[in-house]
């Protein structure tokens, strides 16, 4: 078969963006010139947050998941010399989408590009923010309105531009089974779908149907991850015909691209994360008819630490092979008429359509939101359980552990560090940006947006108005939390023990003891501070703490050290627990324990847990930190006897 006979492959990407957008810059012309084939954007937490990098929430947490973009300059730099009319550019952005968009269509305009034929997606799912995420603004319900506002924009505007991007990856990655998967995602694009239904004219609905894309996650497992690729492309057509009478086959099929699963990736062993990552590839690809039409791949090495550009490279690289050296593109589908294939599919369609019935008698995914973060809470806890008994295998985990040193990560620069002067320097041009702007026009702009999110016109226009006036990402975060309110999403921790009691009674037997010597149950307060928003760990360390017969004090996510302390005396902490994997943990716990010391309150221990490099935890510990934990230690009841043992010492030993 010749090469012009062959499906055209999907859209290589890898998701990347760090420090400062001219550094991002660099690294996206790079990756470009090594054959990537399309953008994916990540922005660093203040961005996705709607602050701007001199908030005090943003200390610490500046350029360090994603690129910081704090207004149209910072949006020129990112995109300088990438002619962004000929460019296909994914932005993972979900509270802000309608910001970061109305900045990329600014930038655009600049370029002298035709904003009707940019090509590309915001993510804009803020659903799955308040189950798994943490990067929301506002309440739900005006947040599905700016979301649509996105979508019905895009419809007059950007025919070419895809304004949703349905995001069950993080749905996964907090524990969700594949049939909650299908369900809480399948859930978010009805009620889009039902919002939308008003916003733009009959005739041009079945194509917005047709924009709505999805971005999921591929496990391990193989052969259910295909089988649940194939159940999201039969369920979706299903929904798009019956619900809402999309008749044309084209506006009802699924399109998606993918993250291969990053919870899966280990900090032991790192280099067999790099048979995971090609395995977890190949349930996205094989499958002809539920096929990928954009991938993106982890980095083998980012459960210790931030990849370099080798190891994307690395990535890129099994998607080219895949692609061009194999003869994969060149057969329909391998898979149709297989009978354990079609018996797994309707098995997950069967349980996703069940779990479908349930959230619309609750009135649809907004009013569902926290049934459905207490079903990712007990699921996860679960998957957790699973592991640590061994019943689930991971290979150097808890089977198999010995091993040869690995040469890759030995070394000065076997991970990169983010630029530490970074920060400074963002804050340094954001300051400079905000002097030199037309401040009277930037105040006109943001009435004007405050007067759009008053009055229920579409936030879009007033937003890219804003943008080219010079407006930064606080200030139009500002602007929509004065319209719509401050918002705390559902925990999915409760304060009732559950049923997962099986394996705990030496360790409840210990808090029982402890409790009776303190004369009060053993007081665990867990924290989550600055911006970062992976809660699953935390919601974890709580819900064990909790079903161990301690008395627990979890908030949630975004707060300041001055906050998490002042709670530790309010409750009369014994133990401290934070949890960071944004990679700010430094600066943060500095703050932190600082502020105990000040407050009288050093006798209480903290303990922390994230991914955090080796020279990091020696930091820490010289901090005053009593205990550090990385992704290695899974096993949850040895960290509660730790817990114990720093309240009683004389109980490590019986431990």
């Amino acid at each position: 078969m010749t090469q012009a006979q062959k499906d055209r492959p999907w859209l290589f990407r890898t998701y990347a963006g760090h420090s400062t957008a001219k550094a991002s810059n660099a690294l996206y012309r790079g990756n470009l010139a090594k054959g990537q084939t399309g953008l994916s954007v990540a922005f660093d937490l203040p961005t996705q947050t709607g602050y701007d990098s001199d908030h005090e929430l943003a200390k610490g947490e500046v350029g360090k998941v994603g690129v910081p973009i704090s207004h149209l300059g910072d949006m020129r730099m990112l995109f300088d010399s990438i002619p962004l009319e000929q460019m296909n550019t994914s932005m993972t952005i979900n509270a802000t989408a309608p910001w970061l968009l109305a900045l990329y269509i600014a930038a655009a305009e600049e370029q002298g590009a035709d904003i009707s034929k940019l090509q590309g997606t915001v993510q804009n799912d803020i659903v799955k923010e308040y189950l798994s995420r943490g990067t929301y603004v506002c309440p739900p319900r005006p947040s599905m309105r700016m979301t649509t506002d996105i979508a019905a924009y895009t419809q007059k505007h950007m025919p070419k531009w895809n304004p949703m991007n349905i995001c069950s990856y993080h749905l996964q990655e907090a524990g969700a089974t594949p049939e909650q998967e299908l369900a809480f995602a399948l859930a978010t694009a009805i009620a889009v779908l039902d919002d939308l239904k008003g916003k733009v004219p009959s005739e041009a609905f079945p194509a917005m149907v047709g924009r709505i894309s999805f971005f999921v996650n591929a496990g391990i497992r193989f052969v259910t991850e295909l089988c649940k690729m194939r159940a999201f492309v039969e369920l979706w057509d299903e929904i798009t015909q019956t619900r809402y009478g999309i008749e044309d086959p084209k506006f009802r099929r699924f399109r998606y691209g993918v993250q291969v699963n990053s919870l899966g990736l280990t900090e032991q062993q790192p280099e067999n994360n790099v048979y995971r990552i090609l395995i977890e590839m190949l349930a996205v690809t094989l499958s002809k008819n539920a096929r990928a039409r954009a991938v993106q791949l982890p980095a083998w090495n980012e459960a210790l630490g931030l990849p370099r550009p080798f190891d994307q490279q690395w990535s890129l690289r099994m998607q080219q092979i895949l692609a061009y050296e194999t003869d994969l593109l060149e057969y329909d589908d391998l898979f149709d008429g297989n009978p354990a294939i079609d018996r797994k599919v309707a098995t997950l369609k069967e349980g996703a359509r069940a779990e479908l019935d349930t959230l619309d008698g609750m009135g649809g995914a907004i009013d569902a939101i926290e049934y459905m973060k207490s079903r990712l809470v007990d699921a996860n806890a679960d998957r957790i359980g699973r592991i640590e008994a061994g019943s689930t295998t991971v290979v150097g985990v808890n089977k198999w552990l010995e091993g040869e040193p690995s040469p890759l990560t030995t070394g000065d620069g076997s991970i990169m560090a983010s630029d530490p002067d970074a920060e400074a320097d963002q804050i340094t041009r954001l300051t400079a940006w905000r002097a030199a702007r037309n401040e009277a026009a930037v105040q006109n702009a943001l009435k004007d947006l405050r007067d759009a999110a008053a009055s229920g016109a579409n936030i879009m226009p007033p937003s890219i108005a804003a943008a080219k006036a010079g407006a930064t990402t606080g200030e139009w975060g500002a602007m929509v939390r004065n319209a719509f309110g401050q918002y705390r999403g559902p925990t999915g921790v409760s304060q009732s023990t559950s049923n997962r009691t099986d394996g705990l009674d030496d360790i409840r037997e210990q808090v029982a003891r402890v409790s009776k010597t303190l004369g009060r149950p053993l007081k665990f307060l867990v924290g989550k501070p600055g911006l970062d928003g992976h809660s699953n760990g935390a919601e974890q360390i709580a819900a064990r703490a909790r079903d161990c017969g301690m008395d627990i004090t979890y908030e949630g996510i975004r707060l300041t050290p001055t906050e998490i302390v002042e709670a530790a005396r309010r409750d009369d902490a014994h133990v401290v627990g934070l949890s960071i994997l944004s990679g700010s943990h430094m600066p943060l716990i500095a703050d932190l324990m600082d502020i105990m010391k000040a407050s009288d309150l050093s006798h209480i221990p903290v303990i922390v847990g994230g991914i955090i490099p080796e020279a990091d935890e020696k930091a820490l510990l010289e901090m005053g930190v009593a205990r550090v934990y990385t992704p290695k230690d899974f096993e949850l009841n040895r960290i509660m006897f730790d817990i114990v043992g720093l309240v009683e010492p004389e109980l490590v030993s019986a431990t």
